[in-house]
């Protein structure tokens, strides 16, 4: 499957800031009190009447808690330099944080953990994530573009569909954080995978909306002759002010019963073991 992104024109100011003031379903009225500023200065900045300053975007953004990757969309949008980078992992200035990320998938070991990007590419591994998520790969009959994303393996029909019992159970949870991140408003890029991947044949029709209704879904896996069970865990940058750092995500997999963590422990001792043996 191809998916063509569509030609838009560049979007303009009060386009956007009536999007985000829609998206977080505030009125003119509560949006102007909120940002301590008049109604009408409001509504004219949303017709086009009134061009906002450097200062006005940052307080209506900040108010309508827009992503920073918005927030700079909104700033250009209005003329106006990004006010927030988006910083490759690999730059110096993210030392820190790649050793903070590289400290948090040793950490994890002998159980799998990822970092994922906005799009769920993974970015990074740790070694427990090659053994035994890895231990899939040669089975995939995904397309190379889509093989390096979390979701997309997981809901492509050659991926893990036929290693996981419990498959629509776990990805109708997992669909869980797109669906947030697309229905608030905090990510396009989420709104965009989601749609390619209930696109897949066989997507039952229920994934395509919010629901919540377990409060924990373990990812069964049948591997060989054995039966591994995890439960994930995602945890995010707190306070970031760089892009990439807001979409970062560690995907943490810990053991749901002991013979997983047994396992788990075996393979990490013992490297020529194979979940397929």
């Amino acid at each position: 499957m191809a998916f063509a992104p569509a030609r838009q024109a560049r979007p303009q100011f009060p386009d956007l800031l009536r999007h985000w003031r829609s998206e977080r379903r505030m009125s003119q009225l509560g949006l102007a009190t909120e940002a301590g500023i008049s109604a009408r200065h409001l509504c004219f900045l949303e017709k086009g009447r009134s061009q906002p300053s450097r200062e006005m975007v940052v307080l209506l953004a900040q108010v309508l808690d827009i992503p920073l990757a918005g927030q700079n969309a909104l700033l250009v949008a209005a003329g106006f330099a990004p006010l927030f980078h988006e910083t490759g992992l690999d730059a110096p200035e993210l030392a820190s944080v790649q050793q903070a990320l590289d400290a948090m998938l040793a950490q994890q070991e002998p159980f799998p953990a990822l970092v994922v990007d906005e799009a769920w590419e993974v970015r990074q591994r740790n070694a427990a994530a090659g053994r035994i998520l890895g231990a899939l790969r040669p089975h995939y009959d995904v397309p190379e573009r889509l093989a390096h994303n979390a979701m997309h393996v997981m809901c492509h029909p050659g991926g893990m569909r036929p290693f996981m019992p419990n498959w629509a159970d776990f990805v109708a949870a997992y669909l869980q954080v797109l669906h947030r991140e697309a229905t608030q408003g905090l990510s396009q890029t989420a709104a965009r995978l989601r749609d390619e991947l209930l696109y897949y044949p066989d997507m039952p029709a229920a994934f395509a909306a919010p629901k919540a209704d377990h409060p924990m879904v373990p990812m069964h896996l049948r591997i060989g002759r054995h039966e591994l069970s995890f439960f994930v865990t995602l945890t995010t940058f707190a306070m970031p002010r760089d892009v990439t750092l807001q979409q970062i995500k560690i995907e943490c997999f810990f053991p749901a019963d002991a013979m997983t963590a047994a396992l788990a422990r075996a393979l990490a001792a013992q490297p020529e073991l194979s979940l397929f043996d």
